[in-house]
């Protein structure tokens, strides 16, 4: 079905777009992140045929917390829409649902929901679905260096085997491979503090639309463009992932 295609064992995707989506059709943002979780229920199934193992998906920035009040509201109650309604139906596909980002601070019962979520989802395997939610790849780091010097200040940890391996198992990423390939729609070229540290090595592929339009197809596209590139990791040859 996919021939040709080399497919990544974990992507990651920027769904950015869903305002100027709106705006380039007359309409509040609202529709835009309406539109958005639309794209989303029909990426995650393309991913699961694809045959991806991890999706990231990057739902809510630290940073957008700064947009208006309005909005913000809106998105969270998008998000526990989407915990209601699709969940179940992420579960019976062997969907695994895992989430990343700081939970200090965010209300009770959305926390109690995105736990319940990773719960029942636990043992599946067909995809893992991780959900970027207060998620900022700096402040990750900032919260990995502090559990890091804490370790070292009680005597639990020599500073001499401080190692990029050790440091990976304080991130939320923790037992998670890299992503190999990230994608950012939108039009926009720049990854916006996301998965800075896991990035290292990914393929960046940059899409013109708008995340309301991301399909199948369009997810294809990219898959192909990364395929084209040779994956050296730093060394002379071309390696697999």
């Amino acid at each position: 079905m996919h021939t040709g295609l080399k497919i990544p064992r974990h992507a990651a995707i920027i769904m950015d777009g869903n305002g100027r989506w709106a705006s380039a059709r007359g309409l509040p943002r609202s529709a835009g992140h309406k539109a958005g979780i639309d794209a989303l229920r029909s990426t995650v199934r393309a991913a699961a045929d694809f045959g991806i193992e991890y999706l990231t998906i990057y739902s809510f920035s630290t940073e957008n917390w700064s947009r208006p009040r309005a909005e913000v509201m809106f998105l969270l109650e998008l998000l526990r829409r989407f915990i209601r309604q699709d969940v179940a139906e992420l579960h019976a596909s062997g969907v695994r649902i895992r989430v990343i980002g700081d939970r200090e601070g965010l209300e009770k019962s959305l926390v109690t929901m995105l736990e319940d979520a990773e719960a029942l989802t636990r043992n599946n395997s067909k995809l893992n679905l991780v959900v970027a939610f207060n998620y900022g790849s700096r402040q990750e780091l900032t919260r990995a260096a502090r559990l890091i010097a804490e370790k070292v200040a009680a005597g639990e940890l020599d500073p001499a085997h401080i190692t990029p391996e050790l440091l990976d198992t304080h991130l939320d990423t923790a037992h998670m491979p890299a992503p190999d390939l990230l994608i950012r729609t939108g039009g926009e070229e720049r990854i916006s503090n996301f998965l800075l540290w896991q990035s290292a090595y990914a393929e960046f592929v940059f899409i013109p639309e708008f995340w309301p339009d991301f399909n199948a197809e369009i997810f294809a596209r990219a898959l192909k463009e990364y395929s084209s590139r040779e994956r050296r990791f730093g060394g002379l040859k071309a390696q697999s992932a």
